[in-house]
């Protein structure tokens, strides 16, 4: 592997671990203040945080006329669409992923978000994007995974496990809404849109609450690492790094998500799953890569698929 993939690779891995890591700072965060709190004022960081990457990004970009000009103002009507438009569904996601943190784990949190990544090809059959053998090989693995994991008597569920299944069905809205609109506009700027959307549309359900700002003070450090390096350093950490890498090899890498999940509350919350719980997490996660990996692909696409990779990697 040459160093210049290796980096990214490495970069990529760091993003998995900073997005598993989250599950903690949620957690922990709520011991102070309550989830739409917690929601708000990190999504509010998160955009603010953008803000100096967005500058940095259209530092040295001139100023355009005539039809240019039409063209951005175009650009920003889609931006505002589509801010609004992933900003809802993301308030949506991390309100059901935030209140299902208070009634389970966030290991198990971790490895049941990221089934997002199953269930967005099986919603692509209601748009016509055809789903492989692999996918649902993997779709079966997941739900024996997801009865280890989270049915642990009879057909019960827990409550928190069925907000954070819903949070993950949520999310895969979430992701087909960002692959629409992603082409259309500039990736950062509707990061840090949507996040101010989410900030603004949890401010109702906060004052519910009646955070004190001590309350809020008291929770800083999992704030700022659920608003800077979740929201702000990984989301960039991603766009940087799948500019240069397959997008296969990329998903799988990010993927590790579930794992740095478990690890991370294992390790600081001391958190333990039994040997079924495991058991059902590696069925999980075995789930996830067998849905990534790519279909076969035969003569013709194939060959032009390997000149095109060859080009990019050339050029």
């Amino acid at each position: 592997m040459k160093n210049g993939k290796l980096k990214y690779n490495l970069l990529l891995m760091l993003t998995a671990l900073i997005w598993g890591g989250a599950f903690v700072a949620q957690s922990v965060g709520m011991d102070y203040i309550g989830p739409f709190t917690f929601n708000a004022v990190r999504s509010f960081l998160g955009s603010l945080v953008l803000l100096p990457v967005i500058w940095f990004m259209n530092r040295g970009k001139h100023t355009e006329t005539g039809n240019g000009q039409q063209e951005r103002r175009q650009e920003r009507k889609t931006l505002l669409k589509a801010g609004i438009c992933c900003g809802i569904l993301l308030t949506i996601s991390t309100s059901l992923q935030q209140i299902g943190l208070l009634y389970t784990s966030a290991g198990k949190a971790g490895f049941i978000t990221a089934l997002y990544i199953l269930i967005v090809p099986v919603l692509g059959l209601f748009v016509g994007k055809k789903v492989g053998r692999k996918t649902w090989i993997g779709v079966v693995l997941a739900v024996v995974g997801m009865y280890l994991l989270c049915i642990t008597s009879g057909f019960s569920i827990s409550f928190g496990d069925l907000l954070v299944l819903l949070c993950a069905v949520s999310f895969s809205f979430h992701i087909l809404t960002v692959d629409y609109f992603s082409p259309k506009v500039d990736g950062v700027k509707l990061s840090c849109l949507q996040f101010f959307v989410c900030g603004v549309l949890s401010i109702g359900p906060m004052l519910m609450e009646q955070p004190q700002i001590s309350q809020i003070l008291a929770a800083w450090m999992p704030i700022a690492y659920a608003g800077i390096l979740s929201c702000g350093v990984a989301y960039t950490l991603q766009i940087i790094t799948q500019k240069h890498l397959n997008p296969t090899v990329a998903s799988l890498l990010m993927s590790l998500e579930s794992v740095f999940a478990v690890l991370t509350g294992w390790v600081v919350l001391h958190e333990r799953l039994s040997t079924r719980e495991m058991l059902g997490c590696v069925l999980m996660f075995a789930a996830i890569i067998l849905a990534q990996l790519p279909q076969k692909e035969t003569g013709k696409d194939t060959t032009e698929k390997d000149n095109t990779e060859k080009d990019r990697e050339e050029g």
